[in-house]
């Protein structure tokens, strides 16, 4: 502080001097050295993708133009699936990730290295992509009606009498009529135990069970386990709102759950569940149990109108009314598949039909003014009122919202199969098997998909209670949704079968590659710099030189006795366990081992550093780092900051080798032939 004042004192002093010089002139003679100096961010990380990492780098800009469109869906499948492939390679995409600003580090500077740890397979198979890619086909309303024959008589669910396997080959044949021999495809379709009974059946009609509605939804509350006989009062694509005599609540099934099957407005539920707090409301999860009983009638409270001051409070709150049944109007703003309200008066809550079913989307148009009724049943993102939609008025327009009941209903399982076109027909993929609703709930998930590590440790409990009497080599490839962080994808794994356990192998394995950030730029960087402290008690000197000591012990001839008979330094090439350093003292040497005996002192030195060069130190890099391998069109070399001791001073010295095989380290250079020996 003191040198800053007094220089400037100086500047006061010499204005007149500076009005008649160079500007700079001054600063370069009394202000040299005492500019700010830039502050660098140089690290070095050990660091894991995310799944959030891989579909950052597949969104990528630059990543993007590297793929180019004849890769760009390779690289998108990146993003979705969480690992690398032959056609994506870490080493080519990786470092722009690495500098895109959503990148927790993207703001280190030059000569900062990061090992990255990443989820790699090679190509995947046929077999696997087959599954994978396979178009989803969701047999519909008029599938159902030309498997029973009838517009009125029929139930959407195939059962014992029109079975799935019998029945889905000519769905798909009609559905397409171009297919090519090898084709797959997904198919969703709902299944029963149970046969219809239409109406005019010659068969006696069923004693109507007694159905006594419960009193207990409208005390629910979190963490309370709780049966309940209630009837279906609103569907959506992804779940129901299920109401007793005392209040309402909404049933989430899932992704998967198939809207138009047995459950259906005013079908009787017997349900049981644990209340779980999900977006500001409580609901039941897809791991509720709930079976179908009869139909009745339903009928619709007079709604609860807010205004957009009300909203705005209660979505601003910590809990909104539990399922309230209510009336929003608004104008409609189309963002994709989601459709939200503009509420009059609301600054901050928006109404938001969630989930609709085809016929009520396509209700909903762009500007349109409407107003709608159903369930509110959570707040969505902060400020979205989800609605279980029952009405929709368009333009003041009232019109049909509610799928219209069908003839029969029977209780029924959604299920998934694979299909594949045998150039003639479609049959079941019998190599694939596929899990369902139900698998998933025997698992223990609370939604229809397995994450994390769980298709590792789940999958193979599966196959096994699956297939009690598999054989030895047997195998299938298991299709399962995966949850990668942020979206739901499909995923396929070869099963096989030892004979008494099944393991699953998804392609996927886990490897490590350094990357170095040089003038601004990152790039994959093989190589590995490693330094060895001297001194005792240095854990890594101790163990590269412990490693060459028991190398040359082993592998020299008469190599015992140049180890001393402490057994941690040796004077073949001079390395010392103890030290952490090589000992170039020739005299030890010689005391050492007799053979020295006719060499001059120079001569000594010279051949215990040809031989740590060339002989000793390479091979103890190749059991220290047998993975060591070389990089096609990349230099990969290993940089040793290591010690010797010349007996009067400890001295510095840098060593490099180029990896030209699989642990095989050729000798580049050592700095201590560039440094006299004292």
């Amino acid at each position: 502080m003191k040198k800053y004042i007094s220089r400037v004192v100086l500047m006061a002093g010499c204005a007149a001097m500076l009005a008649s010089c160079d500007e700079n002139t001054w600063n370069d003679e009394y202000l040299g050295g005492f500019e700010t100096p830039d502050k660098t961010d140089v690290q070095t990380i050990n660091y894991t993708l995310t799944d959030y990492d891989y579909k950052t780098l597949a969104a990528n800009a630059t990543n993007i133009a590297l793929a180019g469109d004849a890769n760009a869906a390779a690289l998108a499948a990146v993003g979705t699936q969480g690992y690398f492939t032959d056609v994506i390679t870490a080493e080519e995409y990786i470092p722009a990730l690495l500098s895109d600003p959503k990148f927790q580090y993207f703001t280190l500077d030059n000569g900062s290295s990061m090992k990255i740890t990443y989820r790699t397979t090679s190509e995947p198979t046929e077999a696997t992509l087959a599954a994978i890619n396979a178009p989803k086909y969701k047999v519909t309303d008029a599938d159902y009606q030309t498997v029973w024959g009838s517009e009125t008589d029929y139930t959407a669910s195939f059962a014992p009498s029109h079975t799935a396997a019998r029945s889905i080959p000519g769905v798909l044949k009609a559905a397409y009529p171009d297919a090519q021999k090898g084709d797959f495809v997904m198919v969703s379709y709902n299944t029963s135990n149970t046969d219809p009974v239409f109406s005019g059946s010659t068969e006696p009609d069923p004693e109507p069970d007694t159905f006594t509605l419960t009193s207990v939804l409208g005390t629910a509350a979190e963490g309370q386990t709780l049966d309940v006989n209630g009837y279906v009062s609103a569907i959506d694509t992804q779940g129901f709102v299920l109401t007793d005599a005392s209040g309402s609540i909404y049933c989430y099934r899932g992704s998967g759950y198939n809207s138009d099957s047995s459950i259906e407005i005013g079908t009787q539920i017997v349900l049981n569940g644990t209340v779980a707090s999900r977006n500001k409301s409580i609901q039941f999860g897809n791991a509720a149990t709930i079976e179908t009983k009869g139909k009745q009638a339903v009928t619709y409270p007079t709604p609860k109108t807010y205004t957009g001051a009300e909203l705005d409070a209660l979505v601003a709150g910590t809990t909104i009314p539990a399922c309230t049944y209510v009336s929003m109007t608004g104008t409609v703003v189309l963002s994709g598949n989601n459709i939200n309200l503009n509420i009059d008066g609301a600054s901050t809550a928006k109404g938001s039909p969630s989930y609709c079913l085809a016929d009520q989307k396509a209700l909903f148009t762009a500007d349109a003014n409407v107003t709608v009724e159903g369930y509110w049943y959570a707040v969505a993102g902060g400020r979205y009122c989800s609605l279980c939609v029952t009405k929709v008025t368009v333009n003041g327009a009232s019109a049909a919202n509610v799928l219209a009941s069908r003839a029969v209903t029977v209780a029924s399982e959604s299920e998934n199969a694979l299909y594949t076109y045998d150039g003639s027909a479609w049959t079941l993929a019998s190599d694939y098997v596929v899990l369902n609703h139900a698998d998933y709930q025997a698992m223990g998930q609370t939604y229809d998909n397995l994450s994390g590590t769980s298709p590792a440790t789940l999958l193979p409990i599966f196959l096994k209670q699956k297939y009690p009497y598999a054989q030895a080599d047997q195998f299938k490839y298991v299709v399962y949704n995966y949850y990668d962080g942020s979206a739901t994808v499909t995923r396929c794994g070869l099963a096989t079968y030892n004979g008494s356990e099944w393991g699953v192998d998804t392609g996927v394995s886990t490897t490590t590659a350094q990357f170095v950030k040089k003038n601004g730029k990152w790039s994959y960087d093989p190589s590995v710099v490693i330094t060895l402290p001297a001194g005792r008690n240095q854990p890594l000197s101790s163990l590269y030189f412990q490693t060459c000591v028991d190398w040359v012990k082993n592998n020299v001839p008469d190599g015992a006795a140049y180890v001393s008979s402490y057994g941690n330094n040796e004077y073949y090439c001079g390395t010392s366990a103890y030290q952490g350093n090589v000992d170039l003292r020739p005299l030890s040497a010689k005391a050492q081992y007799s053979g020295y005996a006719s060499m001059s002192d120079d001569e000594v030195v010279a051949l215990e550093k040809e031989r740590f060069e060339k002989e000793v130190f390479p091979a103890a890099l190749a059991i220290l780092h047998p993975d060591a391998a070389p990089v096609a069109n990349v230099d990969v070399t290993f940089t040793v900051n290591f010690s010797y001791y010349t007996g009067t001073s400890t001295v510095p010295a840098t060593i490099i080798y180029n990896v030209v095989g699989p642990a095989q380290f050729e000798y580049v250079s050592c700095t201590w032939n560039d440094t006299v020996s004292e």
